[in-house]
């Protein structure tokens, strides 16, 4: 059974950082792609980063520069290091796992979510 475990998130001012990460179960993140949504309130779901199997990253263009994401094999955790950080970013975090389908990633499996709230 797949578990992914977020941690990390919390209360920043703009211009602030934080790093999350999420830690897999039952699912070998070095062989599988991953990725970090975030849903605001009364917002849609959106892609943030992914990271493919072989290390290639896809980013969504309002963070593009600011974020990163990035795994340790090692530890089977993903990562996401968010740097100058808007209120705009606020929201609540979810770590995903899948597999690839072509380029893209096709996402199964869901964690619990982490919040963010960035104040001005």
């Amino acid at each position: 059974q797949v578990q992914l475990v977020e941690s990390g998130g919390g209360s920043v001012q703009a211009g602030g950082s934080l790093r999350l990460s999420c830690a897999a179960s039952g699912y070998d993140v070095s062989s599988n792609c991953m990725g970090w949504f975030r849903q605001a309130p009364g917002k849609r779901r959106e892609g943030v980063a992914h990271i493919h199997s072989g290390g290639r990253t896809r980013y969504a263009d309002s963070v593009m520069g600011r974020f990163t994401i990035s795994k340790d094999n090692a530890k089977n955790t993903l990562y996401l290091q968010m740097n100058s950080l808007t209120p705009e970013d606020t929201a609540m975090y979810y770590c995903a796992a899948g597999v690839e389908v072509v380029e893209l990633c096709g996402y199964n499996t869901w964690g619990q979510g982490t919040q963010v709230t960035v104040s001005s």
